[in-house]
């Protein structure tokens, strides 16, 4: 038929993507919702699976575990502690803590004691090493919204699922900043993305939250997906055990050097 010059032509129907349902909400309401999800949590007791992802590989400090057991302690105002297992052995492969200003690391396997500004930001051989405990307490408690900050309400549709945007900005040293997006599910008005940007309006973490269970009274998700582009890292969480608003001893987020091993010190003018 080709040789006749004769093309055949063959059209297929797709239906389109139905909208799902959605609640309707006003930005004060949203703005409410999100403060009192922020407001309810205080501490964060928790059992974790993590499964990291750096670049086009896992790598470092994880040794190539596809996932890690561990544990996770979180309080406010910025103080966390996160000890990472090896799978099955329980071997210790991380430990670090960070109370917001600077964080320690300790990695068994390379006798390596880290120790950095909490925000610090640099480029690594293996991206997985870009890892910093600062990152999960964003991602695991999160600040309000003030009351005179400003703050934008958008429609997105994303058939078939459609969504409620909040962008927060703060006064800064040149103007107005991009803080944070929020976004809802307008399915069930459920919290699902926080995005969070620099001074410079780059996107540093995106987290996905899924699997909302109440804990007590208050609802938390169970699987955390963190997202850091400029780090080249992933970072999915899932909760195996939680406990909220448990009172938790300040000696617990102190991670002290062991002895014998190789002090390392990170900063912008710092070598790894």
């Amino acid at each position: 038929m080709l040789a006749a010059g004769c093309a055949v032509s063959r059209k297929s129907v797709v239906a389109p993507a139905a909208a799902e349902p959605a609640l309707s909400a006003t930005k004060a309401e949203l703005i409410d919702r999100y403060n009192r999800e922020a407001s309810a949590v205080q501490t964060v007791n928790a059992a974790v699976r993590m499964s990291p992802t750096a670049g086009s590989a896992l790598n470092g400090v994880v040794e190539n575990y596809h996932q890690v057991n561990g544990y996770v302690l979180a309080a406010r105002p910025a103080s966390i502690r996160v000890i990472g297992q090896a799978p099955v052995v329980a071997k210790d492969i991380f430990d670090m803590a960070s109370d917001g200003q600077i964080f320690h690391m300790y990695i068994p396997s390379k006798n390596e004691f880290l120790e950095g500004p909490a925000e610090l930001h640099r480029t690594a051989k293996r991206p997985i090493e870009n890892l910093r405990p600062q990152h999960l307490f964003d991602a695991l408690i999160w600040p309000a919204i003030e009351p005179d900050a400003p703050v934008l309400l958008e429609e997105v549709d994303a058939l078939p699922a459609r969504y409620y945007v909040l962008t927060v900005a703060k006064s800064g040293p040149q103007g107005w900043e991009l803080e944070r997006k929020v976004w809802f599910d307008r399915l069930n008005l459920q919290i699902t993305r926080m995005q969070i940007y620099d001074a410079q309006g780059a996107l540093v973490s995106d987290v996905q939250t899924k699997d909302w269970r109440p804990a007590g009274e208050i609802a938390y998700p169970r699987d955390i997906l963190i997202a850091r582009p400029v780090d080249d890292y992933r970072l999915d969480v899932v909760i195996t055990q939680l406990t909220l608003n448990q009172t938790i001893d300040t000696e617990k987020f102190q991670l002290a050097q062991p002895a014998g091993t190789q002090l390392v010190h990170l900063g912008e003018d710092a070598q790894p």
